[in-house]
């Protein structure tokens, strides 16, 4: 699997790879990733970091972004992280999220927020394996018409120098 920054020639492996996520797993997104004008912001959008792990026949299999806040949040990203169902529980998630904790570092962000629903505690328990730890719980804070409502857990990573030191020298984990 190769993790590599995401490029203008990814569109139509971005467009394949967000339209085959089901669609009870698209409702914790905080996009619409169905309109193609967020397809595009994603691929054009100079700012912050995205990243793609790459299989061997050049399918996508996870996407990664770390967008920065503007103005005096400058130095604050919000991670957002996809991984395919087929890809889930092998480590791809954790490295990924940490190449792009890593990038973002490079960048001058030095916290990065991810929120999380609190159902999912396989995904919260690797994100506080990498660092993070838990601000807040955002009560009902997702919904869908029909559906019970899903409170979200907001997660940070403060990068002090060591944290830092360790995320920036993990040649094991280096963006291609």
């Amino acid at each position: 699997m190769l993790i590599r920054e995401l490029e203008s020639h990814d569109e139509d492996a971005l467009r394949r790879f967000l339209d085959a996520i089901p669609p009870g797993d698209r409702t914790f997104f905080k996009e619409d990733v169905a309109d193609p004008a967020v397809l595009r912001r994603w691929i054009d959008d100079a700012r912050g970091v995205r990243l793609v792990a790459i299989e061997d026949d050049g399918a996508m299999a996870a996407v990664a972004a770390v967008w920065p806040g503007v103005g005096r949040s400058a130095h604050v990203g919000d991670l957002r992280l996809f991984v395919t169902a087929e890809h889930r529980r092998e480590g791809l998630g954790r490295q990924l999220a940490r190449a792009a904790l890593g990038s973002a570092l490079r960048l001058g962000m030095w916290k990065i927020s991810v929120e999380v629903v609190a159902t999912q505690q396989g995904t919260i328990d690797m994100f506080l394996a990498l660092g993070f730890t838990g601000e807040a719980l955002l009560r009902d804070q997702l919904w869908t018409r029909g559906e019970d409502p899903e409170d979200v857990v907001l997660l940070s990573h403060l990068a002090d120098d060591a944290a830092q030191s360790v995320l920036l020298a993990a040649p094991d984990e280096a963006v291609a």
